[in-house]
């Protein structure tokens, strides 16, 4: 099950799927600046901005 809103904050190292990479599904990793979904959860994932700029919907949070 793909992680919810609570599940993340600003700081978090997560991949995400940007969406240029949805048919492909290739996941990129960085650390979330902004969380721009608003609902507890998302069947797609919860849209965030990195702090490199790049948005995306968080696949899995990583330690």
């Amino acid at each position: 099950m793909l992680p919810g809103r609570a599940d993340i904050k600003a700081g978090t190292r997560v991949s995400i799927v940007s969406k240029v990479n949805q048919r492909s599904g290739e996941l990129t990793e960085g650390i979330v600046m902004d969380i721009l979904t608003k609902s507890p959860r998302h069947p797609h994932g919860i849209k965030v901005r990195l702090e490199c700029g790049l948005v995306g919907r968080v696949k899995e949070i990583l330690l």
